[in-house]
């Protein structure tokens, strides 16, 4: 991979004010509202507390936010000229895609550290297990909406689409038991949606699962939810590619 091209888009994306605050801050502040200032902050939920079960979905929240953005506009960027550009150099195609993969890492990695330094800093508390595997589950699973994010900007090829795309995840984290608690219908129509596996990952060092006193997710339910919607958004992605190269 080259340093020089990886920094100069770390430097490009930071510029970039208002993506910054919505990926990096504002899953923060949405923590320090729903997570460190509610009466329950310190009841017991599995091997810490509230407060970090919320700090937890909202670090969550924030990766894929960033890794979503990331993917769709490296797709985009793809489709719009600058791959042929690249092809003019001896950049290969797999050291592009290291380096997409790298950047879209280390821009989820700053919600989750901002989030979990701010719970820790106001009371969320958990076996050092859960804040360990816990953080590093929110980092590596984002990286299934980094392929959402490429099926988006492969199937619509415009930055407006991505950013649509990147704004769809509000909705799937309602549907997917990430911002508000469900029960009944809406808990088993959540267990299908996009982001409920991959939140329930992040979470499942601290809850094993447990959602309430007499309802639980089993692991082999969350890592399918993942798989499922990884392949599908996968097969999209590719089909999108392999239609777009027929086009040109």
């Amino acid at each position: 991979m080259n340093a020089t091209y990886t920094l100069l888009e770390l430097r490009r994306i930071t510029r970039d004010w208002s993506g910054t605050f919505f990926t990096a801050v504002l899953p923060a502040f949405f923590y320090l509202i729903f997570g460190s200032t509610v009466d329950a902050k310190s009841a017991t939920a599995g091997n810490g507390n509230v407060a970090m079960y919320v700090m937890i979905s909202m670090a969550a929240y924030g990766a894929v936010t960033a890794t979503t953005s990331i993917g769709g506009h490296a797709a985009v960027e793809r489709q719009q000229g600058w791959g042929r550009q690249l092809g003019l150099t001896p950049l290969a195609d797999s050291s592009y895609i290291g380096m997409k993969a790298l950047i879209a890492m280390t821009v989820a990695a700053v919600p989750i550290l901002l989030t979990f330094a701010l719970g820790a800093a106001t009371g969320a508390h958990g076996s050092a297990a859960a804040w360990a595997f816990s953080a590093l589950l929110c980092l590596v699973g984002s990286a299934v909406f980094a392929v959402y994010g490429l099926l988006v900007g492969t199937a619509f090829r415009s930055e407006a689409a991505v950013g649509a795309a990147s704004g769809s995840l509000v909705i799937f984290a309602f549907l997917g038991n990430v911002f508000v608690p469900l029960s009944g219908t809406m808990l088993e129509i959540a267990r299908f949606t996009p982001l409920y596996g991959y939140v329930g990952l992040a979470r499942y060092p601290l809850t094993e699962g447990q959602l309430s006193a007499t309802v639980s997710d089993p692991l082999w339910l969350l890592v399918a939810n993942v798989v499922v919607w990884l392949t599908v958004f996968g097969t999209l992605a590719v089909v999108f590619v392999r239609r777009g190269r027929e086009r040109q």
